[in-house]
């Protein structure tokens, strides 16, 4: 695998950088990766060796506020800044030919969704992993419809964070987000938590236009991002080629749980037979 950094400049000319992965060989196609919240591309260094292995160019970027890139810490307010952003590294992905594939996780899924509906041309599937589109039952209703307004009046009072000890069932992982020093560890921004909820209520109205193929992967046990939304995906989409599989006790990030491997193979599975469609 041949890695290289770039960057370009993204809304409110913040520095995005992103990383480049390719294979010892012509790419077969491109698979862009979108991260969670508070995390970065370094964490995602596995999956692009075992997509590199497949013969895949893997495009990771640091969203805006997030890792090595520009921007206060966390400090999105508007989700078109997160899709905007994302549509500019894309398109400088394209230049490595073959089918593009867009895979996001929690809200980098939310991220990936918005994404895959604003732009439905520009992409040849996505893949979504532990997506974050519906709130959990344990956060009030009234703070639901109260966080988008919240997020812009007082878009840095801090609201909750995020337990390290949610992430995966593995304490070797654990240990190590803790020790992460580009992971955010603070508390959520109300502005970027009332812009991630604000998008999460425009999904059940969207995803009839979801045409592309969709593979849906959430952990059973995930308390960070709700099960349902995945479940919602599988539901509302207009497209007759969507998969969602749900993973009997594991936690949220699933490329990080014991049977990673497990998961890995079901994208690489899924992402060959669509490939080869193209």
């Amino acid at each position: 695998m041949n890695s290289q950094t770039h960057s370009v400049t993204g809304t409110h000319n913040n520095k995005i950088v992103y990383d480049v992965h390719r294979p010892d060989s012509d790419p077969v196609g491109v698979v862009v990766i979108s991260h969670g919240l508070g995390e970065h591309a370094a964490r995602y260094l596995h999956v692009a060796e075992t997509l590199t292995d497949l013969g895949y160019a893997v495009v990771i970027p640091d969203h805006a506020g997030h890792g090595r890139s520009g921007g206060k810490r966390l400090g999105v307010k508007d989700f078109n800044d997160f899709t905007t952003d994302l549509s500019t590294v894309i398109s400088r992905a394209g230049r490595f030919g073959g089918p593009t594939f867009l895979l996001g996780h929690s809200m980098g899924g939310a991220i990936a969704l918005k994404y895959a509906l604003d732009y439905p041309d520009a992409l040849d599937g996505l893949v979504l992993s532990g997506p974050a589109l519906m709130v959990g039952d344990d956060l009030p209703p009234i703070m639901v419809k109260l966080a988008p307004v919240l997020g812009k009046l007082v878009p840095w009072l801090p609201s909750t964070g995020l337990p390290a000890s949610a992430v995966s069932r593995d304490p070797a992982v654990v240990a190590e987000y803790e020790a992460d020093p580009l992971v955010w560890h603070g508390k959520i921004p109300a502005g970027l938590g009332g812009a991630l909820i604000g998008t999460m209520a425009t999904f059940p109205e969207r995803l009839p236009n979801l045409k592309m193929p969709t593979l849906v992967l959430h952990g059973g046990a995930d308390t960070l991002a709700n099960p349902e939304g995945s479940r919602m995906v599988g539901r509302l989409a207009g497209g007759d080629d969507v998969t969602v599989k749900i993973y009997d006790g594991l936690y949220h990030e699933i490329f990080n749980e014991p049977e990673q491997d497990e998961v890995l193979r079901d994208v690489t599975t899924w992402l060959e037979a669509h490939r080869t469609r193209k």
